[in-house]
């Protein structure tokens, strides 16, 4: 008797053992995943600031445009930066530039800030929006680049 319990109970543990397997590689496969798709890039967020350069600046030698620097925006209150003329919207706003008024702000400018000048209807999608603020926050007020972890 107990060698028919034993034959039948190692088949059956090794389909147990093959799912708890096969259920770990899938949970940290998942995991590596969301976290790979998580990280943001300042080089893909160079290349959303390319959307930006029409108005905005950052770097060392950035100058007010049609829209203020944008050197250490991250942090900075709202209508703040040197020289620039910010609509009365902008100014009175009470608003400080951290990440998530950035990310809102930048999804729909005007509906963070009505009456806002800023023309630019916003960007739709997630993923450019945290890369674009990784890639503003390397810059300190005086546009120096800090070398930030990603």
């Amino acid at each position: 008797m107990q060698n028919y319990v034993t034959s039948h109970r190692k088949p059956y543990m090794r389909r147990i053992s093959l799912a708890i397997a096969f259920g770990i590689l899938a949970a940290v496969t998942q995991a590596y995943a969301q976290n790979a798709g998580s990280t943001a890039s300042r080089d893909a967020g160079a290349a959303v600031f390319k959307k930006c350069m029409a108005c905005h600046q950052v770097g060392q030698d950035a100058r007010n445009g049609i829209g203020p620097v944008l050197n250490g925006v991250v942090g900075r209150p709202a209508g703040t930066y040197p020289g620039y003329n910010y609509s009365p919207a902008t100014k009175n706003s009470g608003l400080v530039w951290d990440e998530s008024t950035l990310t809102r702000y930048l999804h729909a400018p005007r509906q963070v800030v009505p009456g806002t000048r800023m023309a630019f209807a916003g960007l739709t999608k997630d993923r450019e929006i945290i890369d674009v603020i990784t890639y503003l926050r390397q810059f300190d007020a005086e546009g120096k680049q800090a070398r930030l972890q990603e």
